[in-house]
Order: C-alpha cells, then sequence, then structure tokens
C-alpha cells in the first residue's frame, strides 16, 4: 500500500512540514494534488484561522469559522471541508504523481471528508501522504488496516518515500 503519514507533537508543525514538501514537489516539476493548510494566529488565544489550498495551484479556502470568543466546539467549517474534497476530486482526473493531504483527521476519522478519495488514490496506485494527529491515530490504523508507513517528520524522510513510491519499490511504500 502506498500511503505514509507523519505525526509532529507541536500544533500547526504537520502542516508546515507538507506545505514546504508539496511546494518543494511542485518545483521540482512533480504532479501533485491534494490539499495543505496553513494557519495564521488571531488574536483569540489557542485559536487561528485555518486556510486551505487545492494543489497544485487551486483556490485557498478558509475552512475555519468564528465561534465567538467563549465558543469550546469544533471550529472547522465541514461544508467548506466538502467542498475542498470536490476541488481536490477535479485535479485527479489529471491523474497526479502523488497526493498530499494536510490530514487524516477527526471527519475521515468518522468516515467523511477524504477518506473515500484516499481509498480511491490507492486503488488507482496513486501514493498519499498525510498526516495524522495522535487522537485521530487509531482510527487511522483501522482505516489503513495498519499498513500504512510512518514516517519521520523531516523533508527528507518525506521525499524519501515519495521517490520510493513512486519509482515503485514496494518495501518503502
Amino acid at each position: 500500500m502506498k500511503l505514509a503519514y507523519v505525526m509532529t507533537g507541536e500544533r500547526g508543525e504537520t502542516d508546515l512540514l507538507l506545505s514546504h514538501f508539496a511546494q518543494a514537489c511542485l518545483e521540482r516539476g512533480l504532479s501533485v494534488a491534494g490539499l495543505v493548510q496553513t494557519n495564521t494566529e488571531t488574536a483569540v488565544a489557542h485559536h487561528c484561522d485555518m486556510d486551505v489550498q487545492v494543489l497544485p495551484d487551486g483556490p485557498v479556502l478558509r475552512i475555519s469559522q468564528s465561534l465567538g470568543t467563549g465558543a469550546q466546539g469544533c471550529r472547522l467549517d465541514s461544508s467548506v471541508l466538502e467542498t475542498a474534497v470536490g476541488e481536490v476530486e477535479k485535479t485527479l482526473a489529471t491523474r497526479p504523481a502523488l497526493v498530499i493531504l494536510n490530514k487524516f483527521g477527526k471527519q475521515e476519522a468518522d468516515g467523511g471528508g477524504f477518506r473515500e478519495l484516499i481509498g480511491t488514490c490507492l486503488a488507482d496506485g496513486i501514493p498519499v501522504i498525510t498526516g495524522v494527529n495522535a487522537m485521530n491515530h487509531p482510527a487511522f490504523e483501522v482505516f489503513s488496516a495498519g499498513l500504512a508507513t510512518r514516517l519521520a517528520a523531516t523533508a527528507e524522510a518525506l521525499d524519501d518515500w515519495a521517490r520510493a513510491a513512486l519509482a515503485g519499490d514496494a518495501d518503502a511504500a
């Protein structure tokens, strides 16, 4: 299975890592599809605006919503996430070499979000790299049947895995 993931300990670190990796792939001329996230800090403590860009050069969408200062619930705007899924699906028509997705999050853990798209890519032999946090890791392990490769959270590890997956190296992928 050509599915790999990274986990980091710091808030926003996975987003930065995958965003930089996607940019490096595009600069090398690699055909990449997927979604990367940018977080912009706000005046509200522990909150940020979450924007995603559809790869390779698609729209930027704000997936967070402001719920007010006293809100405790999830700030993800799930309707915008589903729009993002649709935008990424459109890019698969050109059969990218690699798909990078910012995260296998709660929506995917619950059976939605990019879950079906990931399965389609894997069935079509398109390698996928995503981020996973500790909370959603158990659901990701079930989804991947434990066959996904955990990578060190470094640009080199991502690059090495992607090159091996694209070369058809089953041991690395």
